[in-house]
């Protein structure tokens, strides 16, 4: 058994209430002057310093601020390619669309397991050097059952929260032929790709998959034992939201173009809305509107959607701040949405929270509050990030 102790916390996030409906500092669980210890990589005592027990080893974070490591409930990173020429067109005017995710597809069809493979350590250490300590990473750039299931596989190595994707777009050899691309999902591909996942995801929008397409894919993936996510109302409004509420999703993503019957809906089930303001920004279309889903008793998640085309960021500090500056959060709000809203969103308690019992999986601040992530955006502030009890950034 080993021991560590991080002392000198000047302020110690916890997430430690179940308040749900309370907004605001109340539900981050502040501590001043604290200390964490930490055994064999589970957070094995939390309190005031003064108070510590003894440990093999110490870190004294000298006044510091300590959060949990963020959830990142989104992301897309293995792939191959690059589409910074797309970004500057839409820079220039163009409007955006889901058709430029086929670029990529054949980008990533074309690249080998080893160059997705070094790709996708330096997207995860570039992740945990931002803070990020339990990341849920998506296929959708394969779109066949070979290129799928590998994905799945190579996502597998870096994370424990691996999505299929298959309904991400209508490759380009179904042109024309939705339908049958989804038999193919929900057959052939489905069963190679079940075994490496533990989530099924569709795109429910204009320009990629319909409600009963979508309905199809989720039932046949939940049929197999994976959890149900859902992308919806990027582009619009639709019915996405709904189906997966009706199909007991843990989140539904993006969240951009919401009725009044949909924030009613996620205000009263518990199926998560993760906002990404990395696509927004990206994009140019208007922010979500959090607030709205807030006061609703809407459950919040912020996650970074990190992909090639839509929002090629992997900074959480990024995405807080944007929320706090765009999306009607709070930094207490934005902070909570990005450590535990994420670990609802993937339906963990093992994570999000400095709690006893919980993964050790923390982070150390160049600054003396969590509200600095958003008081000072685009500053690294990000000093220390141990994952699991163990240092893998600082």
């Amino acid at each position: 058994m080993s021991s560590h102790l991080i002392t000198g916390i000047g302020q110690l996030v916890t997430n430690d209430l179940e308040h749900d409906a309370a907004a605001g500092v109340e539900r981050l669980g502040l501590l001043h002057d604290a200390a964490v210890r930490v055994v064999d990589g589970l957070v094995d005592w939390v309190g005031p310093a003064a108070d510590a027990p003894e440990a093999d080893s110490v870190t004294d974070a000298a006044g510091a601020a300590l959060i949990p490591g963020f959830v990142d409930s989104h992301t897309h990173i293995v792939f191959g390619g690059d589409r910074s020429a797309e970004f500057e067109a839409r820079m220039s005017g163009q409007a955006y669309s889901a058709g430029g995710i086929r670029s990529t597809v054949a980008a990533t069809r074309a690249a080998s397991d080893d160059e997705l493979r070094t790709r996708l350590a330096g997207f995860m250490t570039e992740l945990h050097a931002q803070g990020s300590t339990t990341i849920e990473v998506k296929s959708g750039y394969g779109l066949t059952v070979d290129d799928e299931a590998r994905m799945l596989r190579l996502a597998a190595e870096v994370t424990d929260e691996v999505t299929f994707l298959g309904a991400h777009v209508v490759p380009a050899e179904f042109a024309g032929r939705g339908d049958d691309y989804v038999d193919l999902v929900v057959g052939d591909m489905l069963d190679a790709c079940a075994p490496h996942a533990k989530w099924v995801d569709v795109f429910c929008e204009t320009g990629a998959f319909t409600p009963e397409q979508s309905r199809r894919v989720l039932e046949a993936g939940a049929a197999r034992g994976l959890g149900v996510r859902v992308h919806a109302s990027q582009l619009g409004p639709g019915v996405g939201v709904q189906l997966a509420i009706e199909l007991g999703a843990a989140a539904v993503d993006h969240c951009t173009f919401l009725t009044d019957d949909d924030v009613t809906a996620l205000g009263a089930f518990d199926t998560v809305a993760t906002l990404l303001p990395g696509v927004e920004f990206s994009t140019k279309q208007p922010y979500p509107d959090a607030r709205r889903l807030l006061e609703a008793g809407a459950t919040v998640a912020l996650a970074s959607d990190c992909n090639p085309g839509s929002s090629f960021t992997s900074s959480m500090p990024f995405c807080i701040a944007v929320a706090v500056r765009d999306m009607g959060m709070t930094p207490a709000e934005a902070l909570w949405s990005s450590t535990a809203g994420g670990a609802r969103a993937l339906r963990r308690t093992d994570v999000g929270r400095v709690v006893v019992g919980a993964r050790a999986d923390l982070v150390q601040l160049k600054a003396p509050s969590y509200v600095h992530l958003a008081y000072r955006p685009g500053v690294p502030l990000v000093d220390r990030v141990w994952k699991d009890g163990v240092l893998v950034s600082g």
